[in-house]
């Protein structure tokens, strides 16, 4: 396994993460360990929760993924492993965290609180990565900055990044944590795919230029890219599927970003230079996701441990120019079918 670092921080991690936010929802405790011992055995050492998963979010599951973890982790030693979560973003117009009632913030408090939670959850003395999952508008950056940087102090943090932010975010809590000797964030967690491209707008120059390393979610847009939403089918027991038939409002506007008419489109596209290349559409999406320079890890999820030899296969994939360069064809035909 070649190892990459995130950002200027010592962690060196795989360039596939396994994340874990269906872990107590669409898989249990055992198919959920299957899939962490099957994902440690092929040198996977990078795992990605948050306080409040798993998701769909809900006040009474909220917390089972880092339980269920946390379980796991007492299986491996602790160095081996590279852990990272996330405290909840304050409320929004699209979603109201069911943690803390519901009033949670990005200040001393609630950062303080969410740590502990997740420290006992996880049931160790630290974890290596801790990002915010996502921004909050109104308390001010520096008043964030300092209570994470208490958390590196501390010895419960040792690296901090960030999630779901824009460029002049990550560019305005880096400068205000060099101006003030704070704690910076060495990654960014954001939407990016063949689907949404939207990172190389001004983000991608941002990593570029300050040394801070992409961990790319949703590699093949939320499952759209495997094919499975192609000609009207709606599976049942995939995520979207399940959002579209049952879920609430949000869920179901969530599922039309991801499927739509432009989406399926470039889809059908992007499955033809795979089944010419030869390749799992699957395995071409996360190879395409771990073929940028800012990028330091993938994050990918899955619902059962036979789903990880598509996704696996990317370590052996080297795209090639030419199929870069149709890829890049879909994209202008469609360039920003997520809307």
């Amino acid at each position: 396994m070649e190892y990459r670092y995130i950002g200027k921080s010592g962690l060196r991690v795989s360039p596939i993460c396994m994340g874990t936010m269906g872990f107590g929802t669409w898989s249990d405790k055992s198919e959920a360990f299957r899939i962490l011992d099957a994902s440690y055995e092929r040198g996977i050492n990078f795992f990605d929760t948050a306080e409040v998963y798993p998701v769909p979010p809900t006040a009474d599951l909220a917390g089972l993924t880092e339980e269920i973890f946390g379980e796991w982790v007492q299986t491996k030693p602790r160095d081996s492993l590279i852990i990272a979560t996330k405290v909840a973003g304050a409320a929004s117009g699209w979603f109201v965290p069911p943690i803390r009632y519901g009033l949670t913030a990005i200040d001393r408090y609630h950062i303080e609180s969410a740590i502990e939670g997740s420290l006992k959850r996880l049931n160790v003395e630290y974890v290596d990565l801790y990002q915010i999952h996502w921004p909050d508008s109104i308390v001010p950056i520096d008043e964030s900055m300092e209570a994470l940087d208490r958390l590196v102090e501390s010895g419960k943090v040792r690296y901090l990044g960030t999630s779901n932010e824009s460029a002049y975010g990550l560019t305005k809590a880096n400068m205000v944590a060099k101006y003030e000797g704070l704690a910076r964030f060495q990654s960014i967690q954001n939407n990016f795919s063949l689907l949404n491209r939207r990172f190389f707008d001004e983000l991608a120059n941002v990593c570029r230029q300050e040394n801070v390393s992409l961990l790319p979610y949703s590699p093949i847009g939320g499952g759209v890219l495997s094919g499975k939403y192609q000609h009207g089918e709606m599976p049942d027991n995939t995520r979207f599927g399940d959002y579209i038939k049952g879920g609430d409002s949000r869920q179901k506007l969530m599922a039309q970003r991801f499927v739509n008419e432009e989406t399926l489109s470039s889809t059908e596209k992007y499955l033809e230079i795979a089944k010419k290349a030869d390749l799992n559409p699957v395995t071409m999406a996360t190879a395409w996701s771990m073929h940028w320079d800012f990028v330091a890890s993938t994050i990918v999820g899955v619902r059962n441990v036979n789903q990880l030899d598509e996704i696996f296969s990317a370590f052996e994939v080297r795209l090639t120019d030419e199929i870069l360069k149709e890829c890049d064809e879909v994209h202008q035909q469609h360039k920003y079918p997520m809307g």
